[in-house]
């Protein structure tokens, strides 16, 4: 039976939480001040919304006919001003839940044309349907399209549900990563297992009919007809199938901006967890950089594309699990400046070999900004100054949020006393 609740805030997912007697419950699609009707769900701490009895002024109509339906998005029913302040809000609280102070700059809006790379899921029931899932459970969402990709993605899903129809005879769950490149579609499929000659020869078939520039399965290059060419700050990069890259343009070059920024004047500049390059590329128009990830195949792309651009200077790359062996303080002994973009575990092991070292500057990228305020407050306690933070917002409409963080530590003659 559903209740009626008042909704009191917005949760770190999106969720509206409101007070039961029970405990707080999670309600997505819920704003701040409304008064609802919710049902509470066989999941602990979760109720779904029937009915909004008091809506806020702050709820805006949803441009997906999708959204509610799809999990992708939980944030379009929300007004764009306190949508802003509420994505900047999370940056704000895990900083000061780690006791740290700093600047917070506004919320860059990085969206721009759209998302360049998606994941779809692909389900036989029993034909090839494809989409994203329902939020928080396993039921596929069929999609023609999404309004949050970029038009280099137009097509994207039929050529996915394409492409998946060539696995009708044995239908497994499968993923099919599409990233939009200049010269057409770069596609991986995941969970198909190995391909047997008949499917393969259905894939290069379909793939060319489709006019893709390339195709791969689990990484391993099926056939390529076009290298898929992504441009990144003017050099051209052929990225390995599946590889990372920042979800849109406009993100890697608002990210980027903040980090050159950071490290402007650095001559010797090491970029940790490079990915194929998005930062080390630019820096390298006006520093040595030596550029450390532990994907072989990214750091191949990173190198071509370093040796083909035109005024750049070196570029080293070295493979590395920096996990597991982060640089010691020794080996960044020589950096001007170190650049950080770890996955969303953040860099805790490299961070507390940076505490130690002197580099003056580190600009570090995150998308996670409670793992990003751990490793601040170990740099911070080394001896660094959180100068200020500027977060990113290229999943719009989402609760991840990207940041640059800017660190300096004074040369040791210039410290204060008692500092580390």
């Amino acid at each position: 039976m559903a209740e009626e609740l008042l909704v009191e805030r917005l949760d770190n997912r999106g969720s509206g939480l409101a007070r039961t007697t029970a405990g707080w419950v999670r309600i997505a699609g819920a704003l701040p001040g409304e008064r609802v009707k919710a049902e509470i769900s066989g999941q602990p701490g979760r109720a779904e919304l029937v009915e909004v009895v008091d809506a806020s002024p702050r709820r805006a109509q949803p441009f997906c006919p999708l959204f509610g339906q799809c999990g992708g998005c939980v944030l379009q029913h929300f007004a764009a001003e306190d949508y802003r302040a509420w994505k900047r809000g999370l940056v704000i609280d895990a900083l000061s839940r780690a006791g740290l102070e700093t600047e917070v700059a506004p919320l860059v809006d990085a969206h721009g044309a759209g998302r360049r790379r998606v994941t779809f899921h692909a389900r036989f029931q029993p034909r090839a349907a494809v989409g994203f899932m329902a939020a928080g459970s396993h039921t596929l969402v069929e999609v023609a399209a999404c309004a949050v990709l970029s038009p280099g993605l137009a097509g994207a899903a039929d050529a996915a549900r394409a492409l998946a129809g060539c696995f009708a005879a044995t239908p497994k769950p499968m993923d099919i990563v599409v990233l939009a490149s200049t010269a057409g579609l770069d596609v991986d499929l995941r969970g198909c297992g190995e391909l047997t000659e008949p499917v393969r020869a259905a894939l290069i078939e379909r793939g060319r009919a489709l006019g893709l520039a390339r195709l791969s399965n689990h990484g391993e290059v099926v056939v390529e007809y076009r290298p898929p060419v992504v441009d990144m700050g003017g050099t051209a990069v052929v990225p390995p199938p599946g590889a990372f890259l920042q979800a849109t343009a406009a993100g890697e070059a608002a990210l980027a901006e903040l980090v050159l920024e950071a490290t402007r004047g650095a001559r010797r500049v090491a970029d940790l967890f490079s990915g194929c390059g998005p930062f080390a590329l630019r820096l390298a128009r006006e520093a040595d950089v030596h550029a450390v990830d532990s994907g072989d195949a990214m750091l191949r792309a990173l190198a071509a594309a370093a040796r083909a651009a035109a005024g750049s200077r070196p570029v080293s790359v070295e493979r590395r699990d920096l996990y597991r062996r982060p640089l010691l303080v020794a080996e960044l002994a020589a950096r001007e400046a170190v650049v950080l973009d770890p996955p969303r575990a953040g860099a805790e092991a490299q961070c507390q070999q940076l505490a130690g070292a002197d580099v003056p500057v580190v600009a570090y990228v995150s998308c996670d900004e409670t793992s990003f305020a751990r490793d601040a407050a170990l740099l911070v306690a080394g001896g660094y100054r959180l100068e200020s933070v500027t977060p990113v917002d290229q999943f719009k409409y989402t609760a991840h949020v990207e940041l640059v963080g800017r660190f300096r530590k004074p040369a040791r003659g210039k410290r204060r006393r008692g500092r580390p």
